[in-house]
């Protein structure tokens, strides 16, 4: 039975559709206008009258089509940035929703995106435009946008609110090497920061893969954390440190992990365990194998400190689990247990044993 509630909302969505053929839809539906966000209702749209008037236009803000009957309907999937649905194995583009859940999921997202609507928006452009984009040219769009975004107001709110704090001397060597026969053991060393990933680990982690891509006799590297965590991601004290954002881009495409991993992708494996946060699900998202202990929890919470991921994730996790989805996991700042991870493609496997 349609409720007069749903007429009015039946008439807003197709408000929204006319207006987004509006010469002005790009500012109108964008931060600087106002709305970071849009909520679309499919089930009483047609693909066909989303088309014709242009849904979505160009924009920046953030598009989300919601199918609260479960039809999972064809042909929306390059109209949207996020795609919700109470259907059940829906394909790659969807995330699953309870049916009692959904008005509390979409609200959570339009929380956290208008929290951060630059970070937001900015998001879901780079995801898009990184589509068509190889995987290096996909590294540097990610590295320009991030640099952006750390000059930009959001990300300076953030690092205002949590201060960097000093931790002290930390052993020289935060990578450890070992080499068996063929096989390379590469271990994050910084277990009390739960190998949050810093520069000189950075650097250490690249030039041991690249020994590694210059040895033939090097069949399998495998990639580990020792201490509670692989890596709880990029290590926040050292978050906007760089004051000269030209040079800190041009060395974070130089000495990009996630590069390294994905030109010797078919040898590296990554074991998962605890938390695996931005970086740390990045990078093990460019390897051949990944597999996660049961413990592990992923996410990508960058968006939330108004910036979005900086270690290669809007290439490699774009790449196991689609668009869509890694906008999802970015805006809502949900963390997957390792079974949701396997479960979307974000894991190859499950380990009883870190």
């Amino acid at each position: 039975m349609t409720t007069t509630a749903d007429r009015r909302e039946d008439a807003k969505d197709q408000a929204l559709v006319c207006l987004a053929a509006d010469p002005a839809a790009p500012e109108i539906f964008s931060p600087v206008g106002g709305r970071p966000v849009t909520v679309l209702n499919l089930d009483d749209l047609t693909i066909g009258s989303l088309r014709v008037a242009g849904t979505p236009s160009p924009r920046s803000g953030v598009m989300i089509g919601v199918d609260r009957r479960g039809a999972v309907p064809d042909g929306v999937a390059g109209l949207f940035d996020v795609l919700l649905t109470t259907g059940h194995a829906p394909g790659k583009e969807w995330v699953c929703v309870g049916p009692g859940e959904m008005d509390a999921e979409i609200d959570g997202l339009n929380r956290r995106a208008t929290a951060t609507p630059f970070a937001a928006s900015v998001f879901a452009q780079v995801l898009r435009m990184g589509a068509s984009l190889s995987f290096d040219e996909g590294l540097i769009l990610e590295s320009f946008a991030y640099s952006t975004l750390l000059a930009g107001g959001e990300f300076r709110a953030w690092r205002a609110a949590n201060p960097a704090r000093h931790r002290g001397d930390e052993p020289e060597r935060l990578v450890a090497v070992e080499r068996e026969r063929a096989l390379l053991r590469i271990s994050l060393n910084r277990p009390a920061a739960h190998n949050g990933l810093n520069a000189r680990m950075r650097d250490q982690l690249a030039e041991a893969l690249r020994v590694a891509m210059a040895d033939p006799m090097i069949s399998r590297i495998l990639l580990r954390g020792e201490g509670p965590s692989f890596c709880s991601g990029g290590d926040l004290d050292e978050f906007g440190g760089a004051t000269d954002q030209a040079l800190a881009h041009a060395v974070r495409i130089a000495r990009s992990v996630a590069s390294l991993v994905h030109r010797c992708t078919d040898r590296v494996s990554v074991r998962l365990h605890g938390a695996c946060l931005g970086a740390g699900i990045e990078i093990p998202a460019a390897a051949g194998s990944v597999t996660a202990h049961r413990d592990a929890r992923l996410g990508l919470p960058e968006v939330g400190m108004g910036l979005i991921p900086g270690a290669g994730g809007t290439v490699t996790v774009r790449r196991r689990i689609g668009r869509h989805r890694t906008c999802y996991l970015g805006l809502s700042g949900r963390r997957l247990t390792a079974e949701e991870a396997l479960a979307w493609g974000l894991v190859d496997g499950l380990e009883d044993d870190a």
